[in-house]
C-alpha cells in the first residue's frame, strides 16, 4: 500500500515538472514559466483522467455481480490517485498564480503582490474545488479502501470513467486562456464537454441507482429508500458540486454560442463590437473550472 502511494507521490508532481521543464527548454518552444505551469497542470490532470477512466472501464466491465465481484485495480488504482488530488491543490494554486501575472489579463490589474494573500484569494476563489479534493483524500479514500470491505467494485470503476469529461475541460480552459474561443476547436471542444460532462457526472448516480434497481429487482424510483441512508447522502453530496459546475459549462456555452450569433450579425451589419474602455473585456465572476 505504501509502495503504492509513493508511486503515485512521485509520478503525478514528476510528470508536472518534466512536462514544465520540457515546454520551457524545447527551442521550438522555449515557453515562459507561466505559460509552461498552467499547461503542465491541464496535461497532468487530462492524462489521470485517462487513466482512470482507462481503469474504471477494465474493473466495470470484469464484473459480473456488481456488487459481490472484485478487481485488484480497484483498490490499486485509488491508492495510487490519492496524492494526485493533494499535489492538484498546488497545480491549481499555480496556475491561479501565474494567470493573474500574465500581462494583458484582465485580472493582472488585481493580482495579488505577496503568496499569502494570493493564496487566501485563490482559497476563497476555488473553495469548492479545493473542499471537493479534500474530501476525496480524507472521505472518499478510506471509505473505498477501508469501509467497503471489497464490496461494490463495479460502482466504483463506474465512478473513475466519470473523468472522461476531463481531457475536454482541461483544454477549454487552456484555450480560453490564450484567447482561442474565436476557433473552431473551441466551439467543438465546447460541445463535446458539455455532452461528456452531463452524461459522465450529472448521469453518474442516476445510473448507479437505476443499476443497482436492476439487480435487486427494485424499481428505479424505490432504490433510495431501499440502500442505506448514508449511501444517498454521500450520493447527494458528490452529485452537488457537479450539478453546479454543469450549470457553469450551461452558462459557458450559452454565451459562446450566442456570441457566435451576434459576431456574425454584426459582420453582416458592418457593425464593429463594441470595446471596454481598458481594451479588455469585463472580469468574470465565475471560478475557474478544472474539475476532476
Amino acid at each position: 500500500m505504501l509502495t503504492i502511494l509513493a508511486a503515485g507521490s512521485v509520478f503525478f508532481p514528476g510528470l508536472f515538472l518534466l512536462s514544465k521543464q520540457c515546454l520551457k527548454s524545447i527551442p521550438a518552444l522555449r515557453w515562459s514559466e507561466g505559460d509552461a505551469v498552467i499547461v503542465s497542470a491541464r496535461l497532468v490532470s487530462s492524462v489521470q483522467a485517462v487513466m482512470a477512466s482507462s481503469a474504471g472501464y477494465i474493473i466495470a466491465s470484469s464484473c459480473d455481480d456488481i456488487i459481490e465481484d472484485q478487481h485488484w485495480l480497484t483498490s490499486t488504482y485509488i491508492m495510487f490517485a490519492v496524492p494526485y488530488f493533494v499535489y492538484d491543490i498546488y497545480a491549481m494554486f499555480m496556475c491561479y498564480w501565474y494567470k493573474l501575472r500574465v500581462k494583458g489579463h484582465e485580472e493582472a490589474s488585481a493580482a495579488p503582490q505577496h503568496m499569502a494573500s494570493a493564496l487566501t484569494s485563490y482559497l476563497r476563489r476555488e473553495f469548492l474545488m479545493v473542499l471537493h479534493h479534500v474530501v476525496m483524500v480524507t472521505v472518499c479514500f478510506p471509505v473505498s479502501v477501508f469501509v467497503r470491505q471489497g464490496k461494490g467494485d463495479y460502482f466504483q470503476g463506474i465512478m473513475f470513467m466519470a473523468e472522461l469529461s476531463t481531457p475536454s475541460v482541461c483544454l477549454g480552459k487552456i484555450l480560453i486562456q490564450y484567447k482561442q474561443q474565436h476557433t473552431l476547436l473551441h466551439k467543438v471542444n465546447g460541445a463535446l464537454m458539455l455532452i461528456t460532462f452531463f452524461i459522465c457526472r450529472v448521469l453518474l448516480f442516476p445510473y448507479l441507482y437505476y443499476v443497482y434497481g436492476r439487480y435487486a429487482s427494485i424499481p428505479f424510483h424505490l432504490v433510495p429508500l431501499s440502500v442505506p441512508w448514508h449511501c444517498n447522502l454521500g450520493a447527494a453530496l458528490l452529485m452537488a458540486p457537479q450539478l453546479y459546475w454543469f450549470s457553469l459549462i450551461c452558462r459557458g456555452a450559452l454565451r459562446l454560442f450566442t456570441g457566435s450569433s451576434r459576431s456574425q450579425r454584426r459582420r453582416s451589419t458592418g457593425a464593429a463590437a463594441p470595446q471596454p474602455a481598458n481594451g479588455y473585456r469585463a472580469p468574470s465572476t465565475e471560478p475557474d473550472l478544472a474539475t476532476h
